[in-house]
């Protein structure tokens, strides 16, 4: 087997500690310590955070989206393809690397999706970015491995009720939260379900329809 190759290491802004781009033969995956936070190879359930967000928009006249981590872009990648075509999608990364990684290793991955011109890039802490730029028709976060997998500290703020209530006032009447997550986490459901927003919890796929682990979606939509 190959081994993994270190290319670059970014620290988090915030105390969030460090993360290393790593690669194996034409493999990346983005870890923070010895956890993976993202792999090339596992897009599906990254990819319907942002199908089933547009699904749910509909055809809403120049939506506004924000997604929370820039990543790998599969999510990117999938509003622009699913978003209608006059939307307006900005993107909040924290760590500068992450972006660097997007114009430089990952490239391949990425692709224009970050010069299409629906598109804004806003560098930094997308807790900012939510009362920043509101209101907005969709927020989509996937900044974390879920509301328990913290890899930055300070984002715990985004998954309390203060946060969720945040957001919900940052969200166009029938506008939606979606967050990602790596597992099912019953103490936020009931957060979500306290805040007087429309809940649904969906299980996708790692590797979308060819299988691979359970991720969980959750929707919250503003009433």
């Amino acid at each position: 087997m190959l081994p993994w190759i270190k290319l670059d290491r970014a620290v988090v802004p915030g105390g969030g500690g460090e993360l290393q781009l790593m690669q194996r033969g034409t493999e990346f995956s983005i870890m923070a310590g010895g956890n993976g936070l993202m792999n090339s190879r596992l897009s599906g359930s990254e990819e319907a955070l942002a199908t089933l967000s547009a699904e749910r928009v509909g055809m809403r006249k120049s939506p506004k989206v924000l997604i929370g981590g820039l990543g790998m872009g599969f999510t990117l990648r999938a509003a622009l393809a699913s978003f209608p075509a006059d939307s307006r999608i900005i993107v909040a990364e924290l760590v500068p690397e992450i972006i660097a990684w997007a114009r430089g290793p990952l490239a391949f991955l990425h692709g224009t999706s970050l010069d299409d011109p629906r598109v804004t890039l806003y560098e930094g802490d997308v807790g900012a970015a939510i009362t920043d730029g509101k209101p907005y028709d969709a927020i989509l976060l996937d900044v974390d491995n879920g509301p328990e997998g913290l890899s930055r500290p300070s984002n715990d703020r985004l998954y309390t009720a203060s946060g969720i209530s945040t957001a919900k006032l940052a969200l166009a009447m029938g506008g939606h939260l979606a967050v990602w997550s790596s597992a099912r986490d019953a103490p936020f459901t009931k957060r979500l379900n306290q805040s007087g927003m429309q809940t649904e919890e969906i299980t996708v796929r790692a590797n979308g329809k060819r299988g691979g682990a359970r991720h969980t979606i959750w929707f919250a939509t503003r009433r």
